[in-house]
């Protein structure tokens, strides 16, 4: 008599286990975004496949054959985007050193930043959320964004607070798009970034948090972001926004991502009182 119960090795386990992992990190990628609505559809189109498979019926099968035979090809073509960010999470040195011990090995170092040059920017972005001068603010990671760098203009500057400012003050010529810092030097500004129109983002965001939030999906970078029409600071990290922070939350968290030295920065009395929250 056959046996009513399925047997279940431990290698079952695991391999639920990865499928459960893959998925996850699949919806991290497409949750918020109009690529959900996408993944729902085409999950939907396959259960029909598989009914229509079941009930034989043989014209429709036959239809929806060739439809799933280019399934993969479609699906790469539909979540570009998201399969790249996919791919780029796998090869973050942080995810490699997190699950797998080589990743100490093959996975590039931070470019640092160093302290001078965090206060230069903390006391930048103070002052152009006084004056709600809208900025825009790329820090390298592992990558140089070569691609990036040269769709702007070449300074290779030292990062200062008036030079910052000055860039991004409204009537000089180089205050649209990005400015690119790499290491402790400005590389470049007027830079174009990568706009992807299928992200949903609150009203109140503009088009330089799309275009940060863009950025962030497609590279390492950090990016800071102030609004021109509200001064607020946001920092976008790993496809994820941080909005209304203070400029000392901003050093915070380019300091946790960049910064290799182990002094503290000094706070100046102003700089403190500007704590709260720029909203």
């Amino acid at each position: 008599m056959a046996s009513l119960f399925i047997t279940i090795h431990f290698i079952d386990f695991v391999d639920i286990l990865l499928v459960a992992l893959i998925l996850y990190q699949l919806y991290r990628l497409v949750r918020g975004t109009v690529a959900i609505n996408i993944f729902i559809g085409l999950l939907l189109f396959y259960v029909v496949w598989l009914l229509v498979k079941f009930l034989n019926l043989s014209l429709l099968s036959t239809i929806l054959d060739s439809f799933i035979s280019v399934g993969v090809l479609a699906v790469i073509i539909l979540f570009q985007q998201e399969i790249r960010k996919f791919l780029l999470l796998i090869g973050n040195s942080d995810f490699m050193k997190r699950y797998f011990a080589f990743g100490h090995y093959f996975g590039k170092s931070n470019i640092a930043v160093s302290n001078n040059t965090l206060r230069e920017i903390s006391r930048a972005c103070r002052n152009m959320s006084l004056t709600k001068t809208g900025a825009l603010i790329v820090f390298t990671n592992r990558s140089e964004l070569v691609t990036y760098v040269q769709s702007g203009d070449t300074l290779n500057a030292d990062v200062s607070q008036r030079l910052i400012e000055s860039i991004f003050f409204k009537n000089s010529p180089m205050h649209d798009g990005a400015m690119i810092i790499i290491g402790d030097k400005i590389r470049a500004a007027r830079c174009v970034l990568p706009i992807n129109d299928d992200l949903v983002l609150p009203p109140h965001l503009g088009l330089r948090h799309r275009a940060a939030l863009s950025m962030s999906n497609e590279t390492d970078a950090a990016i800071i972001v102030v609004s021109e029409e509200t001064g607020s600071i946001s920092v976008v990290q790993n496809g994820e926004i941080r909005y209304g922070i203070t400029p000392e939350q901003v050093v915070s968290a380019l300091r946790n991502e960049f910064s290799h030295e182990s002094e503290n920065l000094n706070k100046s009395d102003e700089e403190r009182k500007s704590a709260g929250t720029v909203r």
